[in-house]
């Protein structure tokens, strides 16, 4: 009996000192949960940012045009705009870039602009841009829909009020709670390799066999060296007044500036 004794108090050593290690003066030493680190977005000052804009006026190229730059310079970035998808092909250029941002809407572009393009952002250079100027252009370049990560299709209901999804931890998104906004809701056809930083989830007002489909609202790949950003907001730029709109669109220039 005594014996017996002697091994049932085994597991009660171990049990008391499970209990002291999870006591409240011993919860430090014993903390398992690590907090998780957010990149720090780079700066904005004294980057090289090109913005083109053209195409389709009923996006209103030119306003987010203005508005864009406007944000980039308040941030210390050197900013040049231009209306020519020939800027693409200037090699001086497009090797000093560290962002291009894009606002041209439905428009085709050539295998020389292209091809500069693509290289700019394969060796570094950041892609973002917001709305159709951006996921609804130049339809008929596979090499620009591969870069990019979406291609837009349709916009069921035209605009409307709907609720955009921040999804997970990313500096982008960071400080961002859910929100509303009125506007197109994109549907689109996304690439597999992009990370999702927000959603929207359509209804079947508009078209019932798509209740409940999940679409990005905010994304991010990289492409080569080249890291690339999206917002499907912006039917009208000055959707980006709303604060959550501008937070997210400031932040994804600095996350995709090289």
């Amino acid at each position: 009996m005594r014996s017996s004794f002697k091994y049932l108090q085994i597991p009660f050593v171990f049990l008391a000192l499970f209990v002291l290690a999870c006591s409240p003066q011993n919860s430090s030493p014993v903390r398992l949960e690590a907090s998780v680190q957010l990149e720090e977005l780079p700066t904005l000052k004294g980057k090289n940012v090109l913005i083109v804009y053209g195409g389709w006026p009923g996006h209103k190229p030119q306003l987010f045009a203005e508005k864009a730059n406007k944000l980039l310079s308040a941030q210390g970035a050197n900013v040049t705009v231009s209306e020519s998808l020939d800027i693409f092909t200037d090699a001086t250029t497009m090797s000093n870039v560290d962002l291009i941002v894009i606002s041209y809407t439905m428009a085709k572009i050539g295998k020389e602009q292209i091809k500069g393009l693509e290289k700019a952002v394969k060796n570094g250079a950041g892609l973002a841009g917001a709305h159709g100027g951006f996921c609804d252009t130049f339809r008929n370049n596979r090499e620009y829909q591969y870069m990019i990560g979406a291609q837009f299709v349709a916009h069921p209901g035209g605009e409307i009020e709907y609720r955009v999804n921040i999804k997970g931890d990313h500096p982008i998104t960071s400080g961002v709670k859910d929100f509303t906004t009125t506007t197109e809701q994109y549907y689109m056809h996304v690439d597999p390799n992009i990370e999702v930083l927000a959603t929207t989830t359509f209804t079947g007002e508009a078209d019932e066999w798509i209740d409940g489909a999940v679409m990005p609202v905010v994304w991010t790949k990289v492409f080569g060296k080249g890291k690339i950003f999206c917002i499907a907001l912006g039917h009208d730029p000055n959707e980006f007044d709303q604060p959550e709109a501008q937070k997210i669109l400031i932040n994804g220039f600095r996350w995709a500036s090289r």
